[in-house]
């Protein structure tokens, strides 16, 4: 079908004439069918942009609702396990440790995981989150791993508490009915030879020659012999830092190396070395440490015979040693 030609009038020859369309109209109507085409495309494209999902995106918001349901979880987790460390470290401190006397646990706040990791995941999606939650976690398994060798080691020393206690010296070297008298307690006294004032760092026991002397606690004899001043002399090695010495023996009655119980008869009192009379002289010492050994008799007197010993000690003005 021939396509119908369009006229207009032309009122200078008063007849209706054929349109006639140059090459300028035909581009502009082109110009406007494509930027009509291109105007309502851009409008599509945002409004089926902003109202539907592509494919991708909806499996990309599946995977941020599926991680921050996994964020929210973890969280609470963290908290959670953050409360029951803080309960642990806290026990661990003022019972277990002060019961078994231990120094309280030091933690280490350093990660032990490389900072190179922590970058890595900061090129991630959600990498942010991911890292602040990694880190803590991070921190938490450190903590957890240290307080959890904290109650191996309070283990180990429940296991050696009662080594401890047969090891740490506790009675009198010398039996109460074998004693004459307390000559000299743990302090400055009036040296009997040269009289001056000294520090006397044990407790002088006065009993008859050849009375017993017994171990006060298990242990290793590190020395059984002669020492200038001590006379016929025993030490014996307690261990945990603990260490008794025995002076002016008449007899010695073991052997360096010898193994020893508490109550274990180690010698006879004397007058050897530098003493005016039969007498035990007794020291107590704890990491290298001159201790009072009035301290240590809590598994031989009762509260009124240590209440009068340590009256006898401290009221001696004068040492037999």
């Amino acid at each position: 079908m021939p396509k119908k030609r369009k006229y207009h009038f032309n009122p200078e020859t008063l007849k209706f004439e054929p349109i006639i369309y140059n090459i300028g109209y035909y581009l502009k109507r082109i110009a406007v069918h494509l930027f009509s085409a291109f105007a309502l495309g851009v409008v599509f494209f945002f409004v089926i942009n902003s109202l539907i999902d592509s494919p991708e995106e909806k499996i990309l918001k599946n995977k941020l609702k599926q991680q921050t349901v996994q964020y929210q979880i973890l969280n609470k987790e963290v908290k959670e396990v953050q409360t029951v460390l803080a309960d642990l470290q806290d026990r661990d401190n003022n019972l277990y440790r002060v019961i078994f006397q231990a120094d309280p646990l030091k933690l280490d706040s350093s990660y032990s995981v490389n900072s190179a990791f922590y970058r890595q995941l900061l090129e991630k999606t959600n990498s942010e989150i991911l890292v602040a939650t990694t880190k803590r976690v991070d921190d938490v398994r450190l903590k957890l791993y240290q307080q959890s060798k904290s109650y191996d080691e309070i283990v180990n020393l429940a296991k050696d508490y009662e080594n401890r206690l047969n090891n740490i010296p506790a009675i009198q070297p010398v039996l109460n009915k074998d004693l004459t008298r307390v000559a000299s307690g743990y302090g400055w006294r009036v040296h009997p030879i040269y009289h001056t004032s000294r520090f006397h760092a044990g407790m002088d026991f006065t009993a008859p020659e050849g009375t017993d002397v017994y171990a006060t606690g298990n242990g290793k004899v590190i020395e059984a012999e002669w020492r200038s001043g001590y006379g016929n002399c025993v030490e014996i090695d307690h261990g945990y830092g603990y260490i008794t010495l025995y002076g002016h023996l008449s007899k010695i009655l073991v052997r360096q190396g010898q193994t020893v119980h508490r109550s274990d008869i180690i010698g006879l009192i004397g007058s050897t070395g530098l003493s005016t009379g039969p007498h035990l002289h007794y020291e107590v010492h704890l990491n290298g440490n001159i201790m009072n050994p009035q301290n240590y008799y809590y598994l031989d007197l009762s509260p009124e015979e240590y209440d009068r010993m340590v009256q006898l000690s401290n009221n001696a003005g004068q040492a037999m040693d």
